[in-house]
């Protein structure tokens, strides 16, 4: 005999579904004992039905069963314990929750906890490998100056980095300019008296020197290939406190800022890594431990701006003022101010810029006043390279131009004029 149950429902935790399921498993009790062994008295299909209360606040979907019972001979206590059964195993809290709690939540879990240790993991080795790298080589530098508005000598300290095994070291101009004492530490321990060889206020760099052969020292790297956002680690002093680290991004790259003596410095690099009095000098490394810059300035309202000079100005500056002690600049002689030109002037000569070097003043017995130049005159051109700023005539009036003849373009009232004139070393650098 064959029988059918049909959307089978229930309802848990009600005490009236309960009484109705004792009522049925009573009735269905007698019923079976009754049951004669003709097939005449016994249906041969019954469809046993239990229905939720409506206030159930659980899905219904999970109440519901729908499955065929068979029971070759009316065994009616095993098709409803099939039935309870089947209810019992939905009341668990797996199969209520099991879509809550489903083997891929955690498992997507752990594997993203996962994914973001690895990744903090990575750039935790990163910085570290790279200051394990460069850090012996950063020096701790102590300087005395005498300041010419006080008597007594005023102490300070600075940041550097060692460039050369033979005890070369390169640092700020401004840490060590007009000192009348300079002590290195290095970060192994031991004060060693530096010596100045150079330094150039133009481009805020400057090289000493100590008696310490052996030295762990640093690789310049490639500021060319530098990239905005790139990973940027400052290594410094700041405040005396030695081989402190900080990390950020390359922010921007090819800034300019002037410098104290007020030429602009090119391709400066544009950093978040915090940086404070006594960085000065330090190096700012990529993840590779190699120095893209030296750490020179920040903007002291602002947060996370700082600059630093690139490697590649410093590698040129510092094999310079190694072979030198200088660096060898020519002049003219005329103090001048960036001014536009007038439309019509622009259109009838064809100027390729629309501003140019007002003179506003000349030394005496300098290139400038031997070749002629006025006050008044608005510089447009040198050597038939366009000027349209006191920044492009420094750039071209390098140590090469030192008593090289030259022709110096000119606009006065509204003629043009060529004046040859003949660049001199500048008397700073002498």
């Amino acid at each position: 005999m064959w029988l059918r149950t049909e959307t089978i429902r229930c309802a848990f935790l009600n005490a009236s579904y309960r009484g109705a399921t004792k009522r049925r498993k009573m009735s269905i009790n007698e019923s079976s004992n009754r049951l004669p062994n003709s097939s005449l008295d016994c249906p041969t299909k019954r469809i046993i039905k239990v229905a939720a209360p409506a206030e159930c606040n659980i899905p219904i979907r999970v109440y519901t069963a729908d499955r065929p019972v068979v029971d070759e001979e009316s065994r009616w206590p095993e098709i409803f314990h099939g039935m309870t059964t089947n209810f019992e195993r939905a009341m668990g809290t797996e199969f209520l929750f099991g879509e809550a709690h489903s083997e891929h939540a955690p498992h997507n879990e752990t594997a993203t906890e996962v994914a973001d240790a690895a990744l903090l993991d990575e750039y935790s080795r990163a910085v570290v490998s790279a200051v394990e790298r460069v850090a012996p080589a950063v020096v701790n530098i102590a300087v005395q100056q005498q300041s010419k508005n006080q008597p007594r000598e005023i102490a300070g300290n600075g940041s550097g980095f060692v460039i050369t095994p033979d005890g070369f070291i390169l640092t700020n101009s401004h840490v060590v300019h007009g000192a009348t004492r300079i002590v290195v530490n290095l970060s192994g321990g031991g004060d060693y008296p530096a010596q100045l060889i150079g330094d150039d206020p133009e481009t805020d760099l400057a090289v000493i020197r100590i008696d310490a052969p052996q030295l762990i020292h640093v690789r310049l790297a490639d500021s060319e290939s530098l990239r905005v956002g790139q990973l940027a680690i400052a290594i410094g002093n700041p405040f005396g406190f030695q081989a402190s680290v900080t990390a950020g991004v390359i922010s921007a790259l090819g800034r300019s800022m002037y410098s104290q003596s007020g030429r602009l410095i090119d391709n400066i690099i544009q950093t978040d890594a915090a940086l404070n009095p006594g960085n000065s000098g330090g190096p700012l490394v990529n993840s590779a431990g190699e120095v893209i810059g030296v750490n020179t300035a920040m903007i002291r309202p602002a947060q996370g701006i700082c600059f630093a000079i690139a490697s590649n100005t410093a590698r040129l500056v510092a094999g310079w003022l190694i072979r030198d002690g200088r660096i060898r600049r020519s002049y003219i002689g005329v103090a001048g101010q960036n001014v536009p030109l007038h439309r019509r002037v622009i259109r009838f000569y064809d100027l390729p810029l629309e501003t140019g070097v007002l003179v506003v003043s000349i030394e005496k017995n300098s290139p400038a006043e031997r070749a002629g130049l006025r006050e008044g005159d608005l510089i447009v051109g040198f050597n038939d390279q366009p000027i349209g700023s006191v920044h492009d005539l420094h750039k071209i009036l390098v140590g090469e131009q030192i008593g090289v003849s030259a022709s110096l373009t000119v606009i006065r009232h509204t003629e043009k004029l060529e004046l040859p004139i003949l660049p001199a070393e500048s008397r700073t650098e002498k």
